[in-house]
């Protein structure tokens, strides 16, 4: 079971949507605690509102952040109902630690491609000009998904950059492109889909790196019918509508 604390950090960085502690109630409201993936912040705040709307009396509280860092708050006692990860390998830390209430189930698919500035100033066409002299490249850490993702796309590419900047999660990585600090950075799809001055390079060697995304109830959830209700509805019709139409892949 897990070690219990508070842990400052995840509360720092939390993604607040009503109030009260996980599964407490405040003025009759109830609420479901959800840690996610950095990438699903977008697609994860429009299903809450869904989720709410059709939920009357419940709120989600949503913390977005690298799935391998929430992995270990969980394991080390943040207090969550719902996990979703943006690789199996996090999940894995979760439900090898006992803190996944049955199986996770895959919902959605990504994958990489290049971003960068709109106009693409480098001239960027694919991962080996990553390499060329000059150009500054962004990655996420090879412990986060999309850090992995991005060294066995690389790899595949026969492809050796070294990036300026290493980040913790791809939010940190496609910001180093809008703030204009670095040329080029490699994330998801579907975060340069929901940006507007930055632009998607596609390069074929990210089909090798395809990132499943599972998600689960965790087993010390506070408020467990509510954390399975929202795992129902981002399975659900709509869910997968509004999935598909940030760009995720059906599993």
């Amino acid at each position: 079971m897990r070690v219990r604390g508070v842990l400052a950090a995840l509360v720092a960085s939390a993604v607040l949507s009503g109030c009260g502690g996980p599964g407490s109630a405040a003025g009759g409201t109830e609420t479901v605690t959800v840690l996610a993936a950095a990438s699903l912040t977008d697609v994860f705040t429009t299903l809450a509102r869904d989720f709410e709307a059709d939920r009357s009396g419940t709120r989600l509280r949503l913390t977005f952040g690298g799935s391998s860092a929430l992995a270990t708050q969980i394991n080390q006692g943040a207090p969550a109902d719902v996990f979703a990860s943006a690789a199996p390998a996090p999940m894995r830390a979760v439900t090898d630690a006992g803190n996944g209430d049955g199986t996770p189930v895959t919902f959605a698919r990504n994958q990489l491609v290049v971003a960068v500035p709109r106009g693409n100033p480098a001239g960027v066409t694919g991962l080996a000009d990553l390499t060329r002299p000059g150009v500054k490249v962004a990655l996420c850490a090879e412990q986060v998904p999309c850090g992995a993702a991005a060294r066995t796309a690389l790899d595949a590419a026969g492809v050796t950059l070294t990036p300026v900047t290493l980040e913790q999660d791809v939010r940190g990585a496609l910001a180093k492109v809008t703030l204009g600090e670095v040329d080029a950075a490699l994330v998801y799809r579907t975060d340069v889909r929901g940006a507007d001055d930055v632009q998607a390079v596609e390069f074929p060697e990210s089909s090798r790196a395809v990132n499943d995304y599972p998600i689960v109830v965790l087993t010390d959830a506070a408020n467990r019918s509510g954390a399975r209700a929202f795992v129902d509805h981002v399975r659900s019709e709509r869910g997968r509508a509004v999935l598909a139409a940030a760009g995720f892949q059906s599993p």
